[in-house]
């Protein structure tokens, strides 16, 4: 009887073996692609797929892609060009572009590179175990339907598998906003948001897997908003709900837009102790004019009353945010009204970037200002950010400042972690620390990473 049993399960492990695929995903872009490539690896489980790290030999290759960076469609198709070359002497696997990428250009993707297969937009991901099950050779996929509601109801049946220290949860998607020179709202939608419920069951999930930090994202993640029964859920309901979680250590949210920064979620400030005091809140230029021109629906003094209302309550809190330097009409006095900003509230970890119009925006209708002249005001306001950045990284130095582990690194005794700005801190460590908020000297830094490390016990013998 336990030879027929044991029989069964090796024939069993056999077929399963037989039936198992790998898929390869690569991602490109923000958090939310991150995001959604995890949650994608979850629901191909289902039909017997598994990650592989290995490139060059799996059923089917997946890129997420993003939209908003320069030339991002190019560089989809030289990452095509680049897998047909490991692919040359071997079975072709299903070749699947997904994201922002796939959504604004569907099947003309296909039409100019055949050994695409299948093009899915970011709202129809949730699909995929459909379009892979069926998929026939000869016949190419495009779902790129806006398909929000479908797809978070599906993901809410799908158990987030990810067991990382510091785990990424979507509340939100798409925009409303229409920034000229942004594609968000033509490639992930309209503002959509979560059931309440159903993301704190998901917060349960990554809590029990092992995190002791999330970040909530969304497009705009201050934009949530949840009725049921009679009652609105805002984030500030959500940050308030996932305190009381006693293994969750710390929250964040990203990305904000000033416009939904509202009194509720800037009081989260005052009582609630696991949320970060660091607030990525991108404003894009510092003047008044190009904002109007941006469409982006505040100004420059609405902006700094939020900063000056959050520097109330928290001396400690600090900003970063998002810059585009040279758009069009930016004159010599816009772009000083940035800097001044910029040495207003001195920012301490920003991105910054050239304009770079993309295909069907209004700010890509605009005349576009001289390459150089963009280029040196890029350099100067990079300059003056990283200065703020290894300032602050600066005065850690010789001092103890509290780091969540987040893993091992290959180096012997070396250890990863953050700080509660989100800076990296590499440090030697005696003991494995992992999942823990401790205490780390830090020894030196650049204006990217802080080094440090644990102090042993004096009675401690070296390892």
């Amino acid at each position: 009887m336990v030879m027929n049993l044991l029989i069964t399960n090796l024939n069993y492990m056999e077929l399963k073996k037989k039936v198992s695929k790998k898929i390869f995903i690569k991602t490109f872009g923000c958090q939310m692609n991150e995001y959604d490539s995890k949650r994608i690896k979850d629901i191909v489980k289902g039909i017997g797929y598994e990650e592989s790290a290995d490139q060059s030999n799996v059923d089917c290759f997946l890129i997420n892609t993003c939209h908003i960076r320069d030339k991002a469609k190019e560089k989809v198709f030289h990452e095509v060009g680049r897998i047909k070359k490991i692919y040359s002497n071997k079975k072709k696997p299903i070749m699947v572009i997904a994201g922002c990428v796939a959504q604004a250009e569907n099947t003309e993707m296909i039409k100019r590179e055949p050994y695409i297969d299948v093009v899915i937009g970011p709202q129809s991901y949730h699909k995929i175990n459909k379009i892979l099950e069926n998929f026939q050779k000869n016949k190419k996929e495009d779902e790129t339907e806006f398909d929000t509601i479908s797809k978070f109801d599906c993901l809410d049946q799908v158990k987030n598998t990810d067991n990382k220290v510091s785990s990424f949860l979507t509340i939100q998607e798409g925009c409303d906003k229409f920034c000229h020179f942004c594609v968000v709202p033509y490639t992930r939608g309209p503002e959509c948001s979560r059931p309440f419920k159903k993301i704190l069951k998901e917060a349960e999930d990554l809590i029990k897997n092992g995190a002791k930090e999330i970040t909530l994202l969304g497009q705009n993640v201050n934009a949530y908003s949840f009725y049921e029964n009679n009652k609105e859920f805002r984030i500030s309901d959500l940050i308030n709900e996932l305190e009381k979680y006693s293994e969750l250590k710390r929250l964040r949210y990203t990305t904000s837009h000033p416009k939904d920064m509202t009194d509720d979620l800037i009081d989260c400030y005052k009582t609630n102790k696991k949320l970060m005091p660091f607030v990525h809140l991108p404003i894009q230029s510092g003047s008044n004019k190009i904002l109007s021109l941006m469409n982006r629906k505040h100004t420059v003094e609405f902006y700094i009353d939020i900063y000056e209302k959050l520097k109330k309550i928290n001396n400690e809190i600090e900003f970063s945010s998002d810059f585009i330097i040279g758009y069009p009409e930016e004159s010599d006095q816009d772009f000083n009204d940035t800097i001044n900003l910029i040495k207003k509230v001195k920012f301490i970890n920003s991105y910054s970037f050239i304009f770079s119009p993309r295909p069907g925006t209004r700010a890509s209708e605009l005349q576009k200002i001289d390459k150089n002249l963009a280029q040196e005001r890029l350099i100067y306001m990079q300059d003056l950010l990283f200065k703020y950045q290894s300032k602050i990284n600066k005065s850690f130095e010789k001092n103890f400042i509290e780091v969540l582990v987040e893993n091992k690194m290959k180096d012997q005794n070396k250890y990863f972690g953050r700080n509660k700005y989100l800076s990296s801190v590499i440090f030697e460590d005696y003991k494995h620390n992992v999942g823990k908020i401790i205490n780390v000297k830090i020894e030196k830094s650049n204006k990217k990473t802080l080094f440090g490390k644990v102090d042993k016990p004096k009675n401690m013998k070296a390892a």
